[in-house]
């Protein structure tokens, strides 16, 4: 008997024929998807069995397995990387490593009954092929999960560990047979349901009959590292494919859970509840040059004795400074990029390496203005201001007392899993302006995840917004807790420029992205545009048209990152 083995060397992206060792055949662990061992050009190297009982090539002399090494992901997943890669412009490999076990599975566990678990006011979503749910930020999802795990194998996608691990403690108490990915690999196998993050999207799952996506916005289900998938999107095609209900929830969906999907909301007045308060602090009478960060509203607010977390997504001391006496910005004497404050009070260009005393190049001054504090600037500032040690949350680590009532931060800060009575976002518009097509969807969605660590306004929950657009469309949806506002906006600015999900787009980079793109030339319908860095991107009318011409070129040797529907795009 021979097999087909794509071997898991990504660099090498086809399969190869071998012949399988007397016996092995009656292996519970062989079939399609098992993974294996094989001899590669003279070395031992992993890989998968993606076809049984193939011919044999002519005039060749085929190598027998080398090992078989453990239970894998199985036909429909090995057929659904193959739909991965295309879609994401990525190898196949990358794929099956998700959803392959961690550790070596030599069989399945027995099969657990699950004990009732009762579907409660939910079980409708899961009728046909499902829908989106918008349900307010402090809304528990435990009864849709329920609803989900009621209908037998279930798999469900949470954004973030904790709460994921929260989520499948819940199930089981409740009676369902839960597990988390990918610890729980061989019982998901077996039919249970799924509870995980972005790789639990390919989780086993023979025996599916509902998928949730909780939370489908948070940008935790997109892979950072090429092929930059989406874990909400591999999630709906498994469903599509399976022919089961998907439903994705969201207190802020985006356009593509919007896009052709029947939507479900609760009452207005039910989702008012759902979200904290919203108070907007309007900076547009104050001088931008002179005002700083600490509107009265917010000192109030840091005085009051409560927890609270002031976000400002800008790491460091200050990012632009100015002369205190003359107002002149300080910028590098040798290329005239801004200069930053260093430990040691000097000044360093964030452009090259020159460093000069602080002092004023115009009149000589030795105080500095912060026009735009850094997150570590600003703990000391607010420490002084309200007399109370202040911690420091970045995604580089937590400095400061665990139980400070005050932390200071980038968004990191809503990621700590602890609750918090305010949330304060110190300068609201760099969110709102930020270069990127899908800034206002995301900075909506900032105001999502804070609201869940306040809780409702009749719990107290507060979300200070400090701005000089307090007619943003953002904003106006926060205020009014009907996320509904800002999706018609931008539903209609989208269309009207052709960005996903009314278009399709891709970002191509890397030491070899200029000869990636000699190859792929010009297909019809789609716009390239390269940018100084070095970088092309390509614009189409649907992902079809994009991933087909994608495909089509054969990569050159050398690095190259294929970014498709990149979510931070300009």
């Amino acid at each position: 008997m021979n097999v087909r083995v794509l071997t898991d060397v990504l660099a090498i992206d086809r399969e190869f024929t071998y012949t399988v060792p007397e016996g092995w055949a009656d292996d519970p662990r062989f079939g399609v998807g098992a993974m294996v061992r094989v001899v590669l050009h003279g070395r031992r190297v992993g890989g998968w069995i993606t076809e049984v009982g193939v011919e044999a090539p002519e005039e060749v002399e085929l190598t027998p397995l080398a090992k078989l090494s453990s239970l894998g992901p199985g036909r429909e997943l090995m057929d659904l990387s193959e739909w991965a890669a295309w879609r994401w412009a990525g190898r196949r490999a990358h794929f099956l490593r998700t959803a392959s076990p961690p550790r070596v599975v030599a069989g399945l566990p027995r099969p657990q009954r699950s004990r009732m678990v009762p579907s409660g006011d939910y079980a409708d979503l899961f009728e046909g092929e499902g829908r989106t749910l918008r349900q307010g930020p402090s809304d528990d999802p435990l009864p849709i999960a329920l609803a989900a795990a009621s209908r037998g194998q279930a798999l469900i996608l949470v954004p973030d560990h904790g709460r994921a691990d929260d989520l499948a403690r819940r199930l089981g108490r409740e009676g369902a047979w839960a597990v988390r990915y990918p610890d729980g690999w061989a019982a998901a196998a077996a039919g249970a349901t799924v509870v995980g993050t972005l790789s639990a999207a390919w989780a086993p799952a023979p025996d599916l009959t509902a998928v949730l996506v909780i939370d489908e916005h948070d940008e935790s289900y997109r892979s950072e590292s090429a092929p930059t998938w989406s874990g909400r999107d591999v999630a709906v095609e498994r469903a599509r494919r399976a022919g089961v209900p998907c439903v994705l929830l969201s207190s802020v969906p985006s356009l593509e859970a919007l896009r052709s999907r029947r939507v479900m909301r609760p009452s207005r007045g039910a989702e008012r509840d759902s979200w904290p308060q919203v108070e907007v602090v309007d900076r547009r009478s104050e001088d931008p040059g002179r005002a700083g960060l600490y509107s009265p509203e917010l000192v109030r607010a840091l005085r009051d004795g409560g927890r609270v977390a002031c976000v400002l997504n800008r790491r460091g001391r200050a990012l632009l400074l100015a002369c205190h006496l003359c107002g002149e910005l300080a910028v590098c004497t040798e290329c005239g990029a801004s200069m930053r404050q260093t430990e040691d009070k000097q000044l360093r260009c964030r452009a090259g390496d020159h460093v000069r005393p602080m002092v004023c190049a115009e009149c000589g001054s030795t105080k500095m203005r912060n026009l735009r504090a850094g997150v570590k600037r600003v703990r000391e500032e607010i420490e002084a201001l309200i007399r109370t040690p202040v911690a420091e949350a970045t995604g580089s680590g937590y400095v400061g007392s665990p139980t400070a009532r005050v932390v200071v931060g980038t968004e990191a800060v809503l990621h700590l899993g602890r609750p918090f009575d305010v949330v304060a976002f110190l300068e609201f518009d760099q969110e709102l302006l930020a270069p990127r097509f899908r800034a206002r969807e995301q900075a909506l969605a900032l105001i999502a995840r804070a609201a869940r660590i306040t809780g409702s306004r009749e719990s107290g929950g507060k979300i200070v917004l400090q701005t000089r657009l307090p007619d943003d469309s953002v904003v106006t949806a926060a205020l009014r807790a009907d996320p509904a506002l800002l999706a018609r906006a931008e539903r209609d600015r989208r269309q009207e420029l052709g960005l996903p999900p009314y278009g399709a787009i891709a970002v191509v980079s890397g030491p070899v992205a200029e000869e990636y793109m000699e190859r792929f030339g010009t297909p019809l319908g789609i716009q390239v545009a390269p940018d100084p860095s070095g970088q092309f991107f390509l614009r189409a009318p649907d992902y079809d048209t994009l991933c087909d011409a994608l495909a089509s070129v054969e990569r050159p040797s050398g690095r190259l990152r294929i970014d498709v529907d990149p979510i931070r795009a300009i």
